[in-house]
């Protein structure tokens, strides 16, 4: 029954050649967003095949049409992409292949390793009920004898005794009681194949070497290995199961609950230098503890070996701060590119944004955010008329005593001072000291007056990057709405 000849060429539609290194496989169920665990184990997946001269197969798993969609695939294959994962087979679709797994089925079937069962949900559950143990299947057509007919699912008959031990790269040697473990369904009583049977079937049409996966499949990995046997499959692949990804208060992350979705992460300015970066520590350190490093790195560097069976906690805010230094790391018209897309989708009319004031202002706000979406609100001054206020900042700011004079001193020192930061900051601080305040002091009202915030770049190259005359502008506005507070 299995899949590949004595020559290593792959059957049933998988045309490519086995080589000579490892051949892993990355094989999402197209049931929503990319979820960070997922797009992790991609990752690693992607970092054993290129550090170990093996092929990344990508599969889609989608047998589950009541609840996959085609956009799910799209936004699977594109993300990856975005991250810069290449796969060098694929992507291969589960869908294509439904009469190889119901080849594969009878075959069990016929063999004795198999056999099919009518019984309802219900009446598994009234027998457990009544026999007074755990809910779950009782083996109770294993012995019946049925055929194949209407209703009836078919499920794997396994060992009554023994155990099946798991060689797991990460977490060493794992026992399962054969007892302990259910007679899993391969066919739905409808004829559809089920997930384990079309994982192994494929994962043995196309070769595989290496399974690198979440812990969450380790309790199916036994299962996995008595079908693959029984199937005839050889050798049995290698395992890894990855470390569980929780949340601050140590859950296992939550699609519901978590900020789990990487096209978000995207969406919000993320870098997938970044965000691979990130994923790579979760689990998995270098022996140098270098952190900030690059795929070419990573891949230099990476082993399954090194991969920490703990639990691993996802934490947006070391994200953000990975995000930022590589923000950092960018040069300066890699770092305008990148932002292009989220200027282009700002508020502000097309025809409103000037290049080259951003330009001007680029490499201030680049030392200074954690997201490219940040770079809007940064540079959005520069952009908008009228200018939209702080209004809570401009009330407080306006009931100061110290506000109109500030901003009449600025007013008239800017209109003769060389409009260049140092300047502007030289005659900002002047002001300060006949007024008698700190320096950030005096720039309060003049940064909200000519920005509309009381955060963003700092204020002498915003000054330098509006012009002097917007500025002298917005100031006499300000000048007068002070006078009226």
């Amino acid at each position: 029954m299995g899949a590949v000849d004595s020559t290593g060429e792959v059957r049933d539609g998988v045309r490519e050649t086995r080589g000579g290194g490892p051949r892993l496989r990355f094989a999402p169920s197209p049931t929503g967003y990319l979820h960070v665990g997922s797009a992790r184990a991609a990752l690693y997946n992607w970092l054993v095949a290129r550090r170990e001269g093996g092929r990344l197969v990508l599969r889609i798993e989608d047998t589950d049409a009541a609840r996959g969609r085609e956009e799910w695939v799209e936004g699977i294959l594109d993300v990856l992409s975005w991250l810069g994962l290449d796969w060098d087979e694929g992507p291969y679709r589960q869908s294509t292949r439904t009469e190889r797994y119901r080849e594969v089925a009878e075959q069990l079937f016929r063999s004795g390793a198999a056999y099919y069962c009518d019984c309802t949900r219900e009446a598994v559950d009234e027998r457990a009920k009544a026999a007074g143990r755990p809910p779950g299947y009782d083996r109770w057509c294993r012995t019946r004898g049925l055929g194949p007919g209407p209703d009836r699912a078919l499920r794997f008959a396994v060992p009554l005794e023994g155990e099946t031990t798991v060689a797991d790269r990460i977490r060493g040697e794992v026992t399962f009681s054969n007892a302990q473990l259910d007679d899993f369904a391969l066919l739905r009583s409808n004829g559809a194949p089920l997930f384990l049977l079309c994982n192994v079937v494929d994962d043995a049409d196309e070769a595989i070497t290496d399974v690198v996966r979440g812990e969450d499949h380790l309790p199916n990995t036994p299962k996995y290995q008595l079908l693959w046997e029984a199937i005839g499959a050889r050798p049995l692949p290698r395992f890894a199961h990855l470390p569980m990804l929780v949340n601050e208060r140590r859950q296992k992350l939550s699609k519901r609950r978590d900020p789990v979705r990487v096209e978000d992460y995207r969406a919000e300015g993320y870098l997938p230098e970044a965000m691979c970066n990130y994923l790579a520590l979760l689990g998995w350190g270098p022996e140098n503890d270098q952190e900030v490093l690059e795929l070419d790195e990573l891949v230099a560097q990476f082993s399954l070996e090194r991969v920490n069976h703990a639990p691993a906690f996802f934490d947006p805010v070391k994200l953000r701060h990975f995000n930022g230094v590589w923000i950092r790391r960018l040069d300066p018209a890699t770092f305008r590119a990148r932002c292009e897309p989220f200027l282009r989708a700002a508020p502000w009319p097309a025809d409103a944004f000037d290049a080259a004031a951003f330009t001007r202002l680029a490499p201030a706000v680049q030392e200074r955010v954690g997201t490219l979406s940040e770079v809007v609100g940064m540079v959005s001054f520069l952009f908008e008329e009228p200018l939209q206020m702080e209004e809570a900042a401009w009330a407080k700011l306006a009931r100061a005593p110290e506000t109109p004079a500030i901003l009449v001193a600025a007013r008239a020192s800017y209109a003769d001072v060389a409009w260049e930061a140092e300047p502007l900051h030289a005659a900002t601080a002047a002001i300060a000291d006949a007024a008698g305040l700190k320096l950030r002091q005096a720039q309060a009202p003049i940064r909200l007056a000519v920005t509309g915030r009381l955060v963003g770049p700092p204020l002498f190259d915003a000054l330098e990057a509006l012009g002097r005359a917007r500025a002298l502008e917005r100031l006499d506005r300000a000048i007068e709405r002070a006078a009226t507070a």
